[in-house]
């Protein structure tokens, strides 16, 4: 039983936010200007620890709020419940809805609650109680953008978790140097897990199937948005599919909203090892050469030349912004109350005139 006090806090975490007194778009891309004082409708996308960290700097400055999820998963408990069951790999999904907890006892609780995993010498060994939760109320209502929000609901969550499709997709990856013995050679690399640990250079992704639909929810988020925010997160393997769904690119493109994309601390050992902050954005623009950005996001600290970057980003038509984002204890991890920050400032900077709150 959800306690008193919350049924307010409950119809709003489904994500759904009620169209009487709706504020405008943003000034911008011809939209229309936003009433004053409005919150932005705010969607990002990715998947993994990258996006949870977006999440949790993002609900402190906004209550509309709509996460758009990979699917490609397919290691750990997330990847057994896609052999056994066909479903969708719920464990990106999973932590999305934990970043997007509150931080009094109910948000936190349940944070951990759904984290959790088992630990025995049984089938149960490192299943999330989340993943398990998750797809019972696929199974049980046959919807998974239903089921999403009614946990949601149940968490108490600061916005809305979509899957970016409504199928499982594979991952795959031409790799030069994956066998160590054949440095020089390319080779299809398949699934994510596979994908995101491979020792070689990662040339480019795909999926398969090649051409899979969006959630349609997904698609009107992005078209609806004030703000869409790509990435941080595994380049390769969690901010790239997003960009590989036809139709959720088609929305990207065509989208009157600011697009933030938000670059990775550090290289990730294997997917991205060696990239500079512009590689990052060169591969990015390969995989969807019609994609225009607003702002690139970087930590200061990680881009030693920012003359480089800024021109790496105006091939998007974006500016560069440079903010300390970094946990101060050295680890390449995003400090929530710095991004927090950061993101307030450029929705205060790009696009629009007077503070959202």
């Amino acid at each position: 039983m959800v306690p008193e006090g919350r049924a307010g806090r409950l119809s709003a975490a489904s994500g759904r936010q009620p169209t009487e007194g709706r504020a405008p778009r943003p000034e911008g891309r011809g939209a229309r200007p936003r009433r004053r004082g409005a919150q932005p409708k705010v969607v990002a996308l990715g998947g993994g620890m990258g996006l949870s960290a977006s999440l949790a700097a993002l609900r402190r400055i906004t209550g509309d709020l709509t996460a758009v999820v990979t699917v490609a998963d397919d290691g750990g408990s997330s990847g057994r419940l896609r052999d056994e069951l066909g479903v969708l790999p719920p464990g990106d999904l999973r932590k999305a809805l934990a970043a997007l907890c509150g931080d009094d006892d109910w948000g936190q609780t349940w944070a951990r609650v759904i984290q959790h995993r088992f630990t025995s010498q049984g089938d149960l060994h490192d299943h999330a109680v989340g993943n398990l939760l998750i797809v019972a109320l696929w199974e049980q209502l046959g919807d998974h953008v239903q089921a999403l929000d009614l946990v949601g609901k149940l968490l108490g969550a600061h916005g809305r978790v979509l899957p970016m499709s409504a199928v499982p997709l594979e991952l795959q990856a031409l790799v030069k140097g994956h066998d160590p013995e054949r440095p020089d050679d390319v080779d299809t690399v398949r699934g994510q897990a596979t994908v995101a640990l491979t020792p070689g250079e990662v040339q480019s992704v795909h999926l398969v199937p090649n051409d899979p639909p969006a959630v349609p929810e997904a698609v009107a988020a992005v078209l609806d948005a004030d703000w869409v925010v790509l990435g941080p997160g595994s380049w390769f393997s969690s901010v790239i599919p997003h960009l590989l769904v036809p139709e959720l690119l088609d929305a990207l493109t065509e989208t009157k909203a600011r697009r933030v994309l938000s670059l990775n601390l550090a290289p990730q050992p294997g997917e991205t090892e060696g990239f500079s902050p512009q590689r990052h954005l060169e591969v990015l623009g390969r995989h969807a050469p019609k994609l225009a950005l607003d702002v690139v996001l970087a930590d200061e600290a990680a881009v030693p030349d920012r003359e480089v970057l800024t021109e790496a980003a105006k091939r998007f038509g974006a500016a560069v912004e440079l903010a300390p984002v970094a946990r101060r204890d050295g680890t390449p991890r995003h400090d929530p109350e710095l991004l927090a920050a950061a993101y307030d400032r450029i929705f205060r900077m790009h696009g629009r005139i007077g503070p959202w709150r």
